[in-house]
Formats: structure tokens, C-alpha cells, sequence
């Protein structure tokens, strides 16, 4: 791969990152030809002044009010690699632009304007560079023409915002007092400025720690999609996604979190390329295994033999609120770390920082453009690292009404209800014995989808005679079924739960042995139907840890759902023929069962 870094130019408004970054392209030569001359005679048509920033302002609206919008992004070489530059707005009014700018960056570059000191936003967006987890940044007092290029100017910036990034923990390589209208100091030294002994913006840009260190850490990429060819006779399943950190190649031995599943590296996959020894970070990667497994967008893949990630329902976060309401305890949002998004809720708010000033108050919710400190409970478990050991996997956003509100960083992984059951499967999952039959190959041969049809509801709803119904009527359409009541166990597999002393754990374990038995009977290719009276959402969430959800149907039997369980069909007000009759259109439409009724 090439050795890209990617950068983030980050201040408050009007600072001039912008003009920086035009300034940097203009005297390095890595314009597109004749495009400083066209945006030259454009600003002489319309009778403005001729500024850097135009380069990078390409949206009118920024371009008539002076102020960067949107993340911007541009390339440029130097003889040791390639650079991405993000250009991310300063106005208050667009820090959830800069957030998702900044989110993509290895590196940063916060401008301050010499004249006007350290701002709001000077001091909100290195605490957001901190937050995001990155560890290296160049602080850029810009302006330095317009106070005769004062050292004494300098200094006290320096001093200032030493002391800041201390408090937040924001490590800066270099302090750089630079002109980007004069171009003092961007790509060369100042003559101006001779009482600075250090290095220009465009040197210390060389000395950031290259994106190929990110090749020795661990494998981790989440899965994007699988893409399945069926032409020719390509059975191909190629598992793709973006390599955040370490490397992949034929033979790897890989698992994939917080499935557990494992497989072994058979082939890599490119679109129009030749034969590809080895992705690295940073890659668009694509691969098959050397057996067929049923994997999900949003999983992450990482090496047997690494530092596994963590898994669980559970972890401290520090975020960055940027929404219109306030984040709030009562509300379920939308988190998305990778390419996993999941229901979350806020489980506790420890404290809330104003991000300028660092006081810090214990409050019950979050406001916008506040900091806080909170326990996030996700509504099914989830893969990612701790920002210490890797913040690239650590970074989520918060969805709110389909827009991104907010942002962070997980600090620590807490463990939860579902762990040592989650535990116990990824075991499971890895000691494995697989058949040489796949359970695609099942799938094809029966003519339908292993599934796990839950039937749940009051006492005496009537559970038990329509799950034997719909298990004649499949059965009579040729389908593999089975169904299995719970109370079947009792006497066998769950002959010793009664040395349980709490009611609770003896039915949290009931479900599991039943859940690990429709486990076995779902890879062998059958449908299996199981009733359990008054299911709520954390006894599915037993199911779903123990069984690929995908593989699971809910129906809840009665007048009123009287759980909180997500349920896929409501069945009332019938008879038994009628409910079957609606859970078979449900198969159906939901591709379980395939033969025409």
C-alpha cells in the first residue's frame, strides 16, 4: 500500500486553515494546472480580493461567507509519501462537520489566529483531537504578519495553550508561528522570524509517525458486506471492508468478534487486480475462507493469535454532544462504531465538562456542544477496543432522528449480564468440529432457511397446539422441523439446574441449554420451533447471543404484548388455523420457507 497520512486541519473560525492549506498546495506545486490562475481571474471578475482559502471553499454559500462548511479534503505528495488533508470547519455552527473530518484523521493541525489568541473553538477543538484519541498534533499560530511577526506575541499563545492541552492530556509535537497570506514559515523558514529555531509546517509534517505503524498492531476490519457470485459456477463468498491496523494473507488464522466464528484465509480478493499477496492498513480488502460461514455486516475480523478485542453490552464513554436536544437518559439512540450500528441508552451520567473552560458538574443530561462522561448500555453486544490500545476501533457516533449528534471515544469496557454466556459461545464456536456439509448446503437440499421460530405469550394463550400445527403443516409440506417445548429439557439436559438456588439464574440457565440445543438442530439445517411463556427482550437477548439472530423469528400469542420483547408478528383474535396460517406468510416473506403454498 502507499504510506498515506491523513490530516486534519482543525480551528476556530476564521483562524485561516483554510488559507494555510491553499498556501501549502499553491507553493508545493501540487495544484491541479492553471487552477491558482483560474481562481485569481475569478476573484478579479468579481472584483474581490484574491485569497488562498478559495482553493479549498469550493461550495459557494462557504465562498460568499467566508467560512469553511463542510470537511474538505485534498491531496499531496513529498518525496517520502502522500498526505490527505481535511480542511474541517471552525464555526460553532458545524462542529458535527469537524467531528466527522476529524474522525478520519491520524494526525492534526490546530491554527490559532495571533492577533485574536486562543478562542472557544481554539480550545473545544483540541479537547475534540483529544477525545477522538488522536496522539499527535502541530499547534500553528497563524497570522504572524499582522503583529509584525512579535515573538513576545508568540510566546504568550504558546504558554497559554500549553497549559490547556496539559489539562486535557492533548500531546503536541510543535509549536509553529506561521503567515499563511505571506506563506512565512509553511513550506521553508521564516527570515522574518529569525528568533524561531524550529523546524516549517511542511517539515514537521514529515515528523508525524507514518500510517505504516499501523501495519504492526493487530488486525482489525470490520466487515463492510459480503458479496456472493453465482455466474459461471462462482461460489465465491468474498468478505470485504477498509484494514484499520495490521495485515491479512492467505492461511491466516482469523476470527470474527462478537460472533466468535473462525475461519482460515483461503483467498484475497480485488476488483480488476492481479494476484495480491498480502492487505496491509489502511487497504479496501476483500477475502474468502476455506469454508463457508454466515457473517454479518458489522462484525470485526481479527487474528487467533493477537490482542482480541473487547466484547460486551457495556463500557464508559466520553462524548461530545452536537445535537439540537439534549442527550438524555429516557431516550434510545443509534450508535455506529465500524460498520456495526446499534440501539443504545444511556445507563448513567457521570459528569458533564464544558469543553472550553473544563468546569465539570454532575448533571442529568447533556447539551449541546458539552462533554461528558457516561456508561452506555447497547442493546446488543458490540466489538471495539479501549482507546488506549487503539483508537482508530475505540471511535463511534451517536444517531438521533437519523442525523449524527453526537461523538466519542470508549475509555473502558464494563461487563454485563450476557458476558460469561458470550464467553461460553465464542468457546464453543472455536473448538467447533464442522462437517464437511455446510449449512448452505442444507439450505439448498431442504428448500428452506434453518430458523428458530419462538413462540412466546401469556400461560394459557395457546402456545403449545399452534406450535404443533405449524410443525404438522411444514412437515406435511416436506419441510425438516422439530418442535421443542421447553419443559421437554426438564428431565434431561436440565436435570441438574434444580442445585441452582436463585429462580433467576435457574431460568436464565434453562434458556441457555435450550438455546445451545437449537443451536445444534439449527446447523443441522432444520426449522425448530420453541414456546416459553412471557419472554422478555433480555431473555431474547440469551437467544440471540447463543444463536445468529438472523436465524431467529418471535411470536408473541395473545391479546396484548405484556413484555418488552421485539416480537416480528402479534397473534390475537383467532383460532389456531388462522395464527398458523399468518406465521407460514411470515416464513414466507421473511425467506425461511421457499416452496409455494
Amino acid at each position: 500500500m502507499s504510506d498515506t497520512l491523513n490530516i486534519v486541519f482543525a480551528g476556530h473560525v476564521d483562524h485561516g486553515k483554510s488559507t494555510v492549506i491553499g498556501r501549502m498546495l499553491a507553493d508545493t506545486g501540487s495544484l491541479p494546472k492553471g487552477k491558482l490562475e483560474q481562481i485569481k481571474e475569478s476573484c478579479r471578475k468579481n472584483s474581490k480580493p484574491f485569497e488562498y482559502a478559495f482553493l479549498l471553499d469550493a461550495l459557494k454559500d462557504e465562498q460568499s461567507q467566508g467560512i469553511t462548511i463542510d470537511s474538505a479534503r485534498c491531496f499531496f505528495k513529498t518525496e517520502s509519501r502522500e498526505y490527505q488533508i481535511i480542511d474541517a470547519p471552525g464555526h460553532i455552527e458545524f462542529l458535527k462537520n469537524m467531528v466527522t473530518g476529524a474522525a478520519r484523521a491520524d494526525a492534526a493541525i490546530l491554527v490559532i489566529d495571533a492577533e485574536e489568541g486562543v478562542k472557544e473553538n481554539s480550545r473545544r477543538h483540541g479537547y475534540l483531537l483529544h477525545m477522538l484519541g488522536i496522539r499527535q498534533a502541530i499547534i500553528l499560530v497563524n497570522k504572524m504578519d499582522l503583529v509584525d511577526f512579535n515573538q513576545e506575541v508568540f510566546d504568550r499563545i504558546v504558554d497559554e495553550y500549553s497549559d490547556f492541552a496539559d489539562e486535557i492530556d492533548l500531546k503536541v509535537n510543535s509549536f509553529i508561528p506561521v503567515s499563511g497570506m505571506t506563506g512565512d514559515n509553511i513550506i521553508s523558514g521564516s527570515k522574518k522570524m529569525n528568533w524561531f529555531s524550529g523546524k516549517s509546517m511542511l517539515d514537521s509534517l514529515e515528523d508525524f509517525d507514518s500510517v505504516s505503524t499501523m501495519i504492526n498492531g493487530p488486525l482489525r476490519m470490520p466487515v463492510s458486506d459480503v458479496y456472493k457470485f453465482t455466474r459461471s459456477g462462482d461460489n465465491r463468498r468474498i468478505i470485504a471492508g477498509t484494514i484499520f491496523s495490521g495485515s491479512i494473507k492467505v492461511g491466516d488464522d482469523i476470527i470474527f468478534y462478537p460472533s466468535g466464528k473462525k475461519g482460515k484465509v483461503k483467498t484475497l480478493e480485488g476488483f480488476n487486480r492481479s494476484k495480491i499477496n498480502m492487505y496491509e492498513a489502511g487497504d479496501a480488502a476483500g477475502f474468502t475462507l476455506d469454508e463457508q460461514l454466515y457473517i454479518q455486516r458489522g462484525e470485526l475480523v481479527a487474528k487467533e493469535n493477537e490482542l482480541r478485542p473487547k466484547n460486551t453490552s457495556r463500557f464508559f464513554a466520553n462524548i461530545f454532544w452536537l445535537g439540537k436536544n439534549p442527550l438524555e437518559k429516557r431516550k434510545e439512540y443509534f450508535l455506529k462504531i465500524g460498520t456495526s450500528k446499534v440501539r443504545i441508552k444511556l445507563e448513567e451520567i457521570k459528569s458533564v465538562l464544558d469543553s472550553s473552560t473544563l468546569e465539570s458538574n454532575v448533571k442529568d443530561c447533556v447539551q449541546r456542544n458539552e462533554v461528558s462522561e457516561c456508561i452506555i448500555k447497547t442493546f446488543s453486544p458490540i466489538s471495539f477496543d479501549e482507546v488506549a490500545d487503539h483508537h482508530l476501533t475505540s471511535r463511534f457516533v451517536i444517531i438521533d432522528d437519523y442525523e449524527i449528534c453526537g461523538g466519542g471515544i470508549i475509555t473502558e469496557s464494563l461487563s454485563d449480564s450476557l458476558g460469561p454466556i458470550r464467553e461460553k459461545v465464542q468457546l464453543r464456536n472455536y473448538k467447533w468440529e464442522k462437517s464437511y456439509i455446510s449449512i448452505q448446503e442444507r439450505a439448498t437440499r431442504y428448500n428452506q432457511k434453518p430458523t428458530l421460530v419462538i413462540i412466546t405469550g401469556d400461560k394459557d394463550s395457546g402456545k403449545k397446539p399452534l406450535a404443533k400445527c405449524l410443525e404438522k403443516k411444514l412437515f406435511s409440506d416436506g419441510h425438516y422441523i422439530y418442535y421443542l417445548c421447553i419443559g421437554n429439557l426438564l428431565y434431561g439436559v436440565d436435570a441438574d439446574i434444580k442445585t441452582i438456588d436463585s429462580k433467576n439464574e435457574k431460568r436464565r440457565e434453562h434458556i441457555r441449554r435450550l438455546a445451545e440445543v437449537c443451536h445444534i438442530l439449527i446447523e443441522s439445517g432444520q426449522i425448530v420451533i420453541v414456546t416459553a411463556v412471557m419472554l422478555a427482550q433480555e431473555d431474547l437477548e440469551i437467544f440471540n447471543t447463543i444463536v445468529n439472530r438472523d436465524h431467529i423469528e418471535v411470536l408473541w400469542l395473545g391479546d396484548d404484548i405484556k413484555t418488552d420483547i421485539d416480537c416480528e408478528l402479534h397473534l390475537f383474535g383467532g383460532d389456531v388455523n388462522h395464527y398458523c396460517d399468518n406465521a407460514i406468510q411470515l416464513l414466507k416473506e421473511h425467506g425461511v420457507i421457499f416452496s409455494p403454498w
